[in-house]
């Protein structure tokens, strides 16, 4: 290796992986990677999504009855705390850009709260549902609701499963993020990682705001 190579080396940031030659070209990089991968992400749940449509048209009267059985109530609770996710999350973002890790770990922290107290309302709502036999396809043994009931609860469980998944996979990025935080790896040169799980996070809680109104407010 030449002299000039092992300085240019030398002079990179700690930050800069090898294979990039500026901090921007892998921030550019790292951005457009991250939005390949919630296009896909939003093409698997518009594929449920249709398959929501689909039941829908096909037992219009079972979803009607069916959705009185969810619980609004817990529901807007969720969105709320989502939402609130949301802000949090942005604002993180903005105190990685400014440099200001004690911020950040704050609103990491309160994201990850927010994303707990979502599950655990998630949890008290399916429990119900389960004590109650509203269960998916051929296991529903719950009863007032005519047609195929476990069509809807089908398309229920598939739905919020999968949402809820994607909060728990969120909540781990989300740690990984504050652990970052403590040890100052973000910085206004370097801050793709909490700006790129920013985005993962809003498409999570975007896909919450399509969910609640098609399960819970069906009309």
């Amino acid at each position: 290796m030449s002299h000039s190579s092992e300085n240019a080396h030398a002079e990179h940031p700690s930050f800069l992986q090898h294979h990039f030659y500026t901090p921007e070209q892998q921030a550019s990089a790292s951005k457009l990677g991250m939005w390949l991968f919630l296009g896909q992400e939003l093409l698997f749940f518009s594929g449920l999504f249709m398959a929501y449509i689909a039941m829908r048209y096909i037992y219009p009267e079972t979803f009607l009855a069916a959705h009185e059985h969810l619980n609004v109530m817990m529901g807007s609770i969720n969105t709320v705390v989502l939402l609130t996710s949301s802000l949090t999350m942005a604002l993180g973002v903005r105190a990685a850009q400014t440099s200001n890790m004690r911020l950040l770990k704050f609103h990491m922290l309160v994201t990850i709260g927010c994303a707990l107290l979502f599950l655990v309302i998630k949890y008290f709502e399916y429990s119900h549902k389960i004590h109650a036999g509203f269960l998916p396809g051929q296991y529903y043994s719950g009863t007032g609701i005519p047609g195929n009931p476990g069509v809807f609860f089908s398309i229920y469980f598939v739905l919020t499963g999968m949402h809820g998944l994607h909060v728990i996979i969120g909540v781990g990025v989300l740690i990984w993020i504050y652990m970052g935080a403590r040890q100052n790896k973000f910085s206004a040169e370097y801050y793709s990682p909490v700006e790129n799980v920013g985005l993962y996070w809003h498409l999570v809680d975007l896909i919450w705001i399509f969910l609640f109104p098609l399960l819970y407010l069906v009309k």
